[in-house]
């Protein structure tokens, strides 16, 4: 063996070495996935997911981690778009991923769940809350959160039977999340004997809506439900404002962000909201609260405390499955009760959780919104 022949073969050894110790490492780790707009239009919800699911990862490791391992975080951006959700969903199976807290939006978490089905990945997404995602009875497929069928209803029977209006409109965006919950709430508004004046769908990432704004005015409506995102909304409220249409608007939780304030401005003031709860407000939670203030992260978003659960819920699998395998960690998920910051959870034959309620809320300029509908 000449000097040259020598060096490559104590260069393939350190290399089969360092893959050794590279592979075990990584076997001394459960990867979980989270996956959400890191860029786009909604980073600001992507922010409550990673946020949410990042401290809890950090505190399940603190407290030893899961069956003897510790969490790793591998985060991935799918900038709320379908097309990136799926190369994202391919990425995460590639990456050698089997748990995926994620995705956000409704129309990315849908394609994304297909493939996270055929591989084997758990995937319990903290925001997604179209019915359609677990209604093909999959065994991987978990939420953190509500459903359209139950956010609707309840907005339509607060519109209903508290606000009263004469006439409304209902509007939204022709994304699956957007129209699907407002047609929950057109349903359950006809259900109560309230008509329906206008029924319409405008195209996210317009800024100009002076002509829904002219045919609302027209048909003298004084009530708007919008089925979307905040930044459509937002200009939406402004608008209004400026055009003298005199009505009160209310949205679904992808509406009840920060930045729909700083969007609309005053405009925002007594705006209707369907969210989870405020959990950072139940005192049992009032510690993980204090270690998002010591972190300079705001745990007051929709998103924060079911994207921390869906971690807790994970674990939790884990260990009564006491096994990485997901078939199994599945069945131990839909058998189970989870003890998390959003409550005691425990699921369905389809992966949803069960006795979900959402709140109405009203939105305040430059305040801290305030409960509506008390539970």
């Amino acid at each position: 063996m000449n000097k040259a022949t020598k060096q490559i073969s104590k260069l393939f050894a350190a290399m089969v070495l360092a893959g050794v110790a590279s592979h075990s490492f990584a076997a001394d780790t459960i990867k979980i996935g989270i996956a959400g707009p890191k860029t786009g239009p909604v980073t600001q919800y992507g922010d409550m997911q990673f946020n949410g699911a990042k401290m809890a990862i950090e505190q399940i490791n603190a407290k030893g981690g899961v069956n003897g391992k510790m969490l790793e975080a591998k985060e991935y951006d799918d900038a709320c778009d379908p097309k990136q959700a799926v190369a994202v969903a391919n990425k995460v199976v590639n990456d050698g991923v089997k748990f995926v807290v994620g995705h956000l939006c409704s129309s990315s978490t849908q394609p994304a769940s297909d493939i996270y089905e055929d591989e084997g990945v758990i995937m319990i997404t903290p925001a997604a809350t179209s019915p359609d995602i677990t209604n093909r009875g999959y065994k991987m497929v978990f939420r953190t959160i509500g459903l359209d069928s139950a956010q609707g209803p309840a907005a339509g029977n607060y519109i209903a039977d508290h606000v009263k209006p004469k006439i409304v409109a209902v509007l939204h965006d022709k994304q699956q999340y957007g129209e699907g919950i407002a047609t929950a709430v057109k349903k359950t508004l006809e259900a109560k004997g309230v008509k329906v004046a206008v029924f319409e769908g405008l195209n996210a990432g317009d800024k100009d809506f002076s002509s829904i704004i002219q045919k609302l005015k027209q048909a003298n409506v004084d009530f708007v439900y919008y089925g979307g995102y905040h930044p459509e909304l937002g200009l939406i409220l402004r608008q209004s404002k400026e055009k003298g249409l005199n009505a009160k608007f209310m949205g679904p939780e992808g509406v009840g962000n920060e930045s729909i304030s700083q969007i609309a401005q005053d405009a925002s003031e007594g705006l209707l909201v369907t969210l989870p709860k405020s959990f950072d407000q139940d005192p049992s939670n009032k510690a993980l609260v204090e270690a998002f203030a010591a972190k300079k992260e705001d745990p007051t978003g929709p998103f924060v405390f079911p994207a921390y659960s869906a971690v807790e819920v994970i674990a939790g699998g884990i260990t009564a499955a006491k096994s990485e395998d997901t078939a199994k960690v599945a069945a131990a998920i839909r058998s189970g009760t989870f003890k998390t910051p959003t409550g005691d959870l425990s699921f369905d034959e389809k992966g949803d959780l069960k006795n979900f309620k959402f709140v109405v809320y009203q939105w305040h300029f430059g305040k801290p919104k305030t409960e509506a509908s008390p539970q």
